[in-house]
């Protein structure tokens, strides 16, 4: 059964309680939904953490457009997940920031 979330990609959180923190966008999903989307918003903190790593110690070898890929690819993904769940104002205003392609 679906049910209404309340998503930050900033605060990197999917919450039921709209009053609980911050959010931008609004979408209806599954707990497995929901679940799936908090796993994939915890590994782009990884990859964003990755990222931020080559910044600080760069190993010379690696490009800097390459250390930058796996984080977009993932908030790529976390943005489409948010597109396909997303109500149809989410829709509509991520089509608008051009955060999405629909």
């Amino acid at each position: 059964m679906k049910k209404t979330f309340y998503v930050s990609v900033q605060g990197r959180s999917v919450l039921e309680d709209p009053g609980a923190a911050a959010y931008e966008w609004v979408i209806r999903a599954t707990s497995e939904e929901a679940d799936e989307l908090r796993r994939w918003l915890s590994s782009s903190v990884e990859a964003d953490e990755d990222e931020f790593m080559g910044y600080v110690f760069p190993w010379p070898d690696t490009p800097e457009e390459g250390r930058s890929a796996a984080y977009s690819e993932r908030i790529s993904q976390v943005y489409q997940e948010i597109y396909r769940l997303g109500t149809t104002d989410t829709r509509s205003q991520m089509a608008n920031a051009n955060l999405i392609h629909a």
